[in-house]
């Protein structure tokens, strides 16, 4: 093989010619060596030192390789765990930017760059070889006919999230072909994207697809990292997900949906790795340069600042790994086509030093990048840092999973409790959060149930968590779910119990997609599914964890209920705001605010009635803003009534309003139709009803 100094960007290996070039930052390597292997072999056919060095980056050219060819690194330098480096040219190492990966990591003791033997990383140098137990590096070729694909135009304010699990999804699914079920070629087949069309999906969320590993103590004990937030490369596709093939089978997933009119949004985890703590194995960059990719505490450079609760965190205020993570973005943006970004504890992407900085690098650097700028961003606003919690406090541009949106939700419809002005603020898309220069209810990722918790079927069935199967002592996931099991704790087989459950998961369900904001629904929850109270099944894939799609038969009604309330928000512009309305505009044909808060007897809510711990029912009245221009006004009312009797709602009306339109018709219920007489509607208890203003000469 002739070996070149080839040059120094762009990171990892890319086909040049007849060879390929190989790049690897690393600022306190004292030397780098080049592993080449052929599939399957556990001992490299071929060790290079790469010749050239050009500031903190190794680099070379081989010439005669070609994709396929697998490889990995090398590296030495000192091994003084006290002085932050872990050196050790035993272990090889994958590529951090590797567009693939080829093999699996078997736990071995090999694996660890110390002596597991001893009671710190510090006591004891491991030269035992981990070649045959990682995963390798594997060269690609980036090519693809991506025919005419295009980002799919969602209308303003339309975006649905549908956040899904590839492996999940379509494991059951009786309509995609044994060998794609579970992949990413499942995820696109016909029946499924049929599916998400029906219920108004615009956006799939997947769970982590970037390449990870099962943890150590997992696999001991016969489970997996499923959730998959665990990542060892942030370039190169999860492998169990690709169907035995390569990163060209994610290509054609996206543009499959893409052609669907669906976008593709990636949960990525750029807060913290699979290598642990300061006792976890040596894979990647704990290898490379542990002092530069990791936060170190500064009282003992042995050990991690670890504001994840993973052991680390990745140490963006480094400028090679904030480097690293926008080159990982603008890859599955530019090369992998998807649409954004949902960002696992981002507020670790964004502290400087110490502090959260809503003005620092990360979003600086992506506010000025024009292929990111324009992505959909979403926050997972918190991190188990010091000031973690910054749910309201990202820059504009960006929208941010709404925690106290699921919990004051939660508490309204089913823990009976007087937060009725709280519940208010929520649902008109979260002002008092996002009511920022630049920001609006968008911003607001409204949801009621997540992968991080109960289904919504649990939710309104156990009040305590099931988690014994994660091995864990029952002691994982969260033990405050504001859930309420109806009387019984677990499933039921009686049918009134049926009844009452089955009508609060469709009064969550009709408050998110009716609020003002971005409304997420967890896959499955539009057909009843459950995990048998397991709140937290990050490991479980099994039937816990998959989806069970003969409910999409059985539980039609509730299917075809959030398609109706889907359809709904699309067709009504005034439940999809782009900005915040607050009672100052009037609409030009009813007279009505852009938005009225109304109680049972028509008239605006009082100060006392909002304070009223026995009034429970609130009506939101909508009408068309300058926003909004039509031929005719736009307008909705719902009312939420979590009152456990029935009431008499008094519906607005008006001279100006009689001349517009001939009345109300109630065009959604979560509980049965509403008895309409004249202007009183007779709203069953606990239910949400929706109302559209009918003008002259509609059909009823």
């Amino acid at each position: 093989m002739r070996i070149e100094p080839g040059t120094p960007q762009p990171l990892g290996a890319h086909l040049d010619g007849d060879g390929v070039n190989f790049a690897l930052f690393s600022a306190h390597a004292e030397r780098v060596e080049l592993c080449l292997f052929a599939p399957g072999a556990a001992r490299e056919t071929a060790r290079i030192t790469l010749p050239a060095r050009s500031g903190d980056v190794w680099h070379g050219r081989i010439a005669g390789l070609a994709a396929g060819q697998h490889y990995g690194y090398r590296v030495h330098g000192p091994y003084e765990p006290g002085a932050g480096h872990r050196f050790n040219p035993n272990k090889l190492l994958v590529d951090p930017h590797a567009r693939a990966l080829g093999g699996k990591l078997w736990w071995s003791p090999a694996t660890y760059g110390y002596r597991r033997e001893h009671p710190h990383a510090g006591a004891g140098f491991d030269a035992r070889d981990s070649a045959p137990f990682v995963p390798r590096a594997v060269v690609v070729d980036p090519a693809f006919d991506w025919r005419d694909d295009a980002r799919p135009v969602i209308a303003p304010g339309g975006r649905v999230i549908y956040e899904a699990h590839v492996r999940g999804l379509t494991q059951l699914h009786p309509a995609v072909e044994a060998p794609l079920r579970g992949s990413v070629q499942g995820l696109a087949h016909p029946a499924v994207i049929a599916h998400l069309k029906s219920i108004g999906v615009t956006t799939v969320e997947l769970l982590p697809v970037h390449a990870f590993v099962d943890d150590d103590f997992l696999v001991r004990q016969g489970l997996v990292n499923y959730w998959g937030y665990n990542t060892l490369g942030y370039f190169a596709p999860e492998p169990r997900y690709l169907g035995g093939a390569g990163p060209e089978a994610f290509k054609t997933m996206v543009r499959t949906l893409h052609k669907a009119g669906i976008e593709v949004i990636l949960d990525v985890v750029y807060n913290h790795t699979a290598e642990g703590s300061h006792l976890g194995p040596t894979l990647c960059f704990r290898g490379i340069d542990n002092a530069s990719y990791y936060r170190l505490d500064a009282a003992d450079r042995e050990r991690y600042v670890d504001y994840t609760g993973c052991g680390n965190t990745l140490d963006l205020s480094h400028p090679q790994v904030l480097a690293m993570v926008l080159d990982s973005l603008r890859y599955w943006a530019g090369e992998m086509h998807v649409d954004g970004f949902r960002f696992d504890l981002a507020t670790v992407l964004a502290r400087g030093a110490h502090d959260f900085q809503a003005q620092g690098a990360f979003f600086a650097a992506i506010a000025a990048d024009p292929l990111l700028a324009d992505l959909t961003l979403i926050a997972e606003p918190w991190d188990l840092g010091p000031h973690g919690y910054r749910l309201g406090g990202f820059p504009p541009g960006w929208a941010e999973w709404n925690d106290r949106y699921r919990d004051t939700v939660r508490r309204f419809w089913l823990g009976g409790e007087p937060v009725l002005p709280e519940f208010a603020r929520r649902v008109h898309g979260s002002a008092d959060l996002f009511g920022h220069p630049g920001r609006g209810p968008g911003a607001s990722i409204n949801y009621a149930a997540s992968h991080d918790g109960f289904t919504l079927r649990d939710l309104v069935s156990f009040e305590r968590r099931r988690n014994e199967a994660n091995g864990e002592g029952n002691r994982d996931g969260h033990h405050q779910n504001l859930a309420y099991n109806h009387g019984v704790e677990g499933h039921s087989a009686d049918p009134r119990l049926e009844v009452r459950r089955a009508r609060a998961v469709r009064n969550l369900l009709a408050t998110v997609f009716l609020s003002q904001g971005t409304p997420m629904l967890l896959a499955g929850d539009e057909m009843g599914r459950t995990q048998d109270g397991n709140n937290n099944a990050y490991c479980q894939d099994n039937e816990t964890s998959w989806l069970d799609w003969s409910l999409a038969d059985s539980q039609r009604t509730l299917v075809d209920f959030v398609g109706r309330l889907a359809r709904l928000r699309a067709r009504h512009a005034v439940l999809r705001r782009l900005h915040f309305a607050h009672g100052e505009h009037r609409g030009p044909a009813t007279g009505f605010a852009d938005v009225q808060w109304l109680g049972a007897s028509g008239a605006d809510m009082t100060e006392r009635a909002w304070h009223d711990s026995a009034n429970r029912c609130v009506g939101m009245l909508l009408s068309a803003a300058d926003e909004v221009r039509r031929e005719r006004e736009d307008v909705v009312l719902i009312v939420f009534n979590g009152a456990d009797v029935e009431v008499s709602f008094t519906l607005p009306d008006g001279d100006a309003f009689d001349r517009a339109f001939r009345g109300w018709r109630c065009v959604l219920a979560s509980d049965g139709e509403p008895a309409v007489q004249e202007l009183h509607a007779r709203i069953p208890a606990r239910s949400v009803c929706a109302f559209e203003a009918m003008p002259h000469g509609s059909s009823a």
